[in-house]
């Protein structure tokens, strides 16, 4: 889910089930209740750890350990790639709206500047399923930048197969920097949807069941 996300997917998660893959959905630390800190960084943690759980009761919950694929909207989307970098055992990723966040703050040098930008009453950024006040959540984004950056990562990504699919051609750039260096398969496209592609499910769908077989 995105930030903290009221779009779950799950009409996605049943179709892919009913294909006979296994699905799983979690709430990040910190959000809609779950124990722990909220923060993007403990998002990607969260999946590296998911991951993990996989492997150990691949077994008994007759799970392909060879076969996962990683699927994220909206933060999720950012978490999604920062993951995939991460795994070099996991080959395919499903990016849906990605939030560039490094992109959003970027010019944000100083704590003058986060003040005022977090606490402009235009920017939903407060959102009551969080544990960590706002100012917190995007101080990390401001210290270590470099981090947040996914073309940072484009290394680490180069043997992926990647499906960036937005609603805007606000990502464009990153898009194209990550398909320059990809070696595999890179797949972009900008929809004319909303943000949660609401006009788009059964498309979105079919185009996930799609790559899932790929």
């Amino acid at each position: 889910h995105g930030y903290p996300g009221n779009e779950r997917n799950l009409d996605i998660a049943q179709v892919v089930r009913a294909n006979g893959w296994n699905v799983i959905y979690f709430d990040y630390r910190g959000s809609w209740g779950s124990g722990g800190q909220f923060s993007f960084a403990n998002c990607v943690q969260d999946v590296v750890n998911a991951v993990a759980f996989c492997k150990k009761n691949a077994d008994s919950l007759r799970i392909d350990t060879s076969n996962i694929v990683l699927f994220g909207h909206s933060m999720g989307a950012w978490v999604c790639l920062k993951a995939l970098a991460q795994l070099p055992e996991i080959k395919k990723g499903f990016a849906l709206s990605t939030w560039d966040i490094y992109g959003d703050f970027k010019n944000i040098h100083t704590q003058q500047q986060l003040n005022a930008l977090v606490e402009n009453p235009n920017n939903d950024m407060s959102y009551f399923v969080l544990n960590t006040p706002v100012k917190e959540i995007f101080q990390p984004v401001i210290n270590h930048p470099s981090y947040y950056n996914i073309e940072s990562d484009t290394g680490s990504l180069i043997n992926k197969q990647i499906i960036m699919l937005d609603e805007h051609s606000g990502n464009k750039a990153l898009a194209e920097a990550l398909k320059k260096s990809n070696h595999n398969y890179f797949d972009y496209e900008v929809w004319q949807t909303d943000h949660p592609f609401t006009n788009k499910r059964i498309s979105l769908i079919n185009k996930v069941l799609a790559f899932l077989d790929k």
